[in-house]
């Protein structure tokens, strides 16, 4: 985890996946918080503190994680609302937040710890506040990425959506994304598991950008991708994204 935190850091701001997520994000973070006077903000499993201090509506949230070189990164870029925790025990009291999120951590945990931290976030959610998560998806998909990230499990609709359920919250939005890149992610993956999975040392290239011209491309692709993503949910993809409501006023 380490090693594929130090790659985040230095791809974070140009790599077209991060970019697209942001993209795909940002429109559900922004109806979370609409109306809100000084929402308040939870990214659980904030890595490198980055989507903290560039997506507007969790800007000046707080943040947890485990490891300690994603919150070094953090606190160098001058965030100060830390704490090293795991999503399985928020140090925090109930209804707390107005809008929680969750990038891409759940999948690195085993179901029952998985469970465990939904119901963690839905816990600090205030009535009414939102939990925003972002997750790996379908077992086709698994590759190279899932050594560096440490990967436990991929997702699909169905598991998600029973997850988020059973801790008590309704489902807003349930959509999985990069689908316009899926025919070359696949082909990927399934050449790297015929070759068979290595270290992360090997693996550490999944994070590194891409030559500027490919970067650009597939940045356009996934910027389509997000217009697209304000009207319809798409059926298939390398990502599930949901937003669901915790009941209440």
């Amino acid at each position: 985890m380490d090693r594929l935190l130090e790659a985040t850091s230095h791809a974070e701001a140009r790599h077209f996946w991060f970019r697209g997520l942001r993209r795909f994000v940002g429109p559900l973070l922004d109806a979370a918080v609409s109306g809100r006077e000084r929402p308040r903000v939870l990214d659980a499993g904030c890595g490198t503190g980055w989507n903290l201090r560039t997506l507007t509506p969790l800007a000046g949230g707080h943040g947890i994680d485990l490891n300690r070189t994603g919150l070094g990164c953090a606190r160098r870029a001058g965030l100060t609302r830390l704490a090293r925790a795991s999503v399985t025990a928020l140090p925090f009291h109930d209804a707390t937040f107005d809008l929680v999120t969750s990038f891409d951590v759940l999948y690195a945990l085993a179901g029952s710890d998985a469970r465990r931290g939904m119901s963690e976030m839905a816990r600090v959610l205030r009535p009414g506040g939102t939990l925003v998560v972002n997750v790996a998806a379908l077992n086709i998909l698994r590759g190279g990425h899932a050594v560096l990230a440490e990967e436990v499990r991929r997702y699909d609709r169905h598991l998600l959506r029973a997850e988020v359920e059973e801790a008590g919250l309704e489902i807003v939005r349930l959509t999985y994304t990069n689908a316009s890149l899926f025919p070359l992610i696949l082909a990927a993956r399934v050449v790297q598991r015929l070759a068979g999975l290595r270290t992360p040392e090997d693996t550490g290239r999944e994070i590194s950008v891409p030559p500027a011209p490919l970067n650009a491309l597939l940045d356009g692709a996934l910027a389509l991708e997000a217009a697209c993503l304000r009207a319809v949910d798409l059926p298939f993809g390398s990502s599930l994204l949901c937003a669901a409501r915790k009941p209440g006023r």
